[in-house]
């Protein structure tokens, strides 16, 4: 069986459902299960719902607004009395009489139980458009599959009962089933952080003991940099899962961070292909031993720089860095780069949650610290060492680290 799996991006209208179908036909539609993220910006727009929602704002007028682009996206798929258009309505009434019913001070609870429906409803117009044009699946809702606990935007999956729900899926058919999303012991929707869905699609492969796995992209493949950042980038054809896990690791926006795992525990193979040209061979992820070890770029920005020192002029011991991991663990802050010196740490810092500045109040009452925000990460894989100079102009570096062939700056 083949695992596919479509972002935002490949379906963010009608002609990029339509192209979906165009992709399939170049592969093969059959014993395939496709996972499928909200369509464009749908999750940004309902994150917007749900900040609304708790400043007491005029929510109910962005749901309108993110129905009526799904009803116009449907107007090009379907005819006007498909019942298609009834499943969406459900959808968007489910968020308002969440709302209306909620009583949850929760931001997360409330977060995942609203952001949650916008894949809901792209895999529903997705699955019953294939099976318009006689590309048949069965629809499936990834909660009833994937259980986690209740670690709510961050779920940690429970891979036990997840794989006893999965492995009872009949591999002969073809499925279509939302990413990011999965369910508690209570049923309510947990989501797997952000940019999950390809984290979804690692998770059905490893279950079902998938032949291979694709994630289809507006990119040729996995590139030497984002050619949006950077200049003169190339396409790297064959890397290895740990090359594919460390460029996750340091922000390779094409691979989420969790996905490589549980494909390289079964020596799954992992195709990044693009949906625009779907005849390429794109990026393969797997035991390679043409593993392409090419200079690699990697940006990430609207990063933090804390620097944290002792009162009293003593070293950072042990008990300091219990305390400040402990913290950093609580308010769910990632840390990008840390460097130490004898009474001085300093952390980038990848605040998701907005949480950084509690983190800086709370360090503050046994350590001095100084906050630096809007900072970007900088990393180059496979670093010629002897060029480094060129990486240094026009830049203010406030931190550098080298580890092997691997270089890295803040900067502001």
């Amino acid at each position: 069986m083949k695992v596919y799996k479509f972002g935002g991006a490949s379906v963010k209208d009608a002609e990029g459902v339509k192209n979906v179908a165009l992709v399939l036909e170049t592969q093969g539609f059959e014993k395939c299960l496709l996972v499928v993220s909200a369509m464009g910006k749908t999750t940004n727009a309902l994150e917007k719902v749900v900040e609304f929602y708790f400043k007491k704002q005029d929510y109910q007028a962005e749901i309108e607004l993110i129905k009526k682009n799904h009803i116009d996206i449907a107007k090009g798929l379907f005819s006007e009395n498909h019942p298609v258009f009834g499943e969406i309505s459900l959808f968007f009434d489910d968020i308002d009489s969440f709302l209306r019913r909620n009583k949850s001070p929760n931001y997360n609870f409330v977060y995942d139980q609203v952001v949650s429906c916008g894949e809901m409803i792209s895999s529903k117009i997705l699955s019953e458009y294939l099976n318009d044009i006689q590309f048949f699946n069965h629809w499936l809702d990834a909660r009833d599959y994937i259980k986690t606990d209740s670690n709510y935007r961050e779920g940690i999956v429970n891979w036990q009962e997840t794989e006893q729900n999965i492995s009872k899926l009949d591999k002969i058919n073809c499925y279509v089933t939302q990413g990011f999303i999965g369910s508690e012991s209570n049923n309510f929707t947990v989501t797997l952080g952000r940019e999950g869905s390809d984290y979804t699609a690692a998770i059905f492969a490893y279950c079902l003991n998938a032949d291979e796995m694709t994630i289809w992209k507006d990119v040729p493949g996995v590139m030497t940099g984002d050619p949006r950042k950077f200049e003169n980038v190339e396409l790297l054809s064959h890397i290895s899962y740990e090359e594919a896990i460390e460029m996750a690791y340091y922000g390779a926006s094409v691979i989420h961070p969790k996905t490589l795992q549980p494909l390289k525990q079964k020596n799954i193979p992992f195709f990044v292909k693009s949906f625009v040209e779907p005849k390429k061979p794109g990026t393969k992820v797997g035991n390679s031993e043409e593993n392409e070890l090419i200079e690699s770029y990697i940006l990430k920005e609207n990063q933090t720089l804390l620097n944290v020192e002792t009162r009293d002029f003593s070293f950072i011991a042990e008990d300091h860095m219990s305390l400040i991991f402990t913290l950093l663990a609580k308010y769910k802050i990632k840390v990008s780069l840390m460097q130490n010196s004898a009474i001085s740490l300093a952390l980038c810092l990848e605040d998701k949650f907005g949480n950084v500045n509690q983190l800086n109040e709370e360090l503050q009452q046994s350590f001095i610290t100084q906050m630096t925000k809007n900072v970007s990460l900088f990393t180059v894989r496979n670093a010629e060492l002897e060029k480094l100079d060129q990486f240094y102009k026009d830049k203010k570096v406030l931190l550098e680290q080298i580890a092997k062939k691997t270089f890295q700056m803040v900067t502001m």
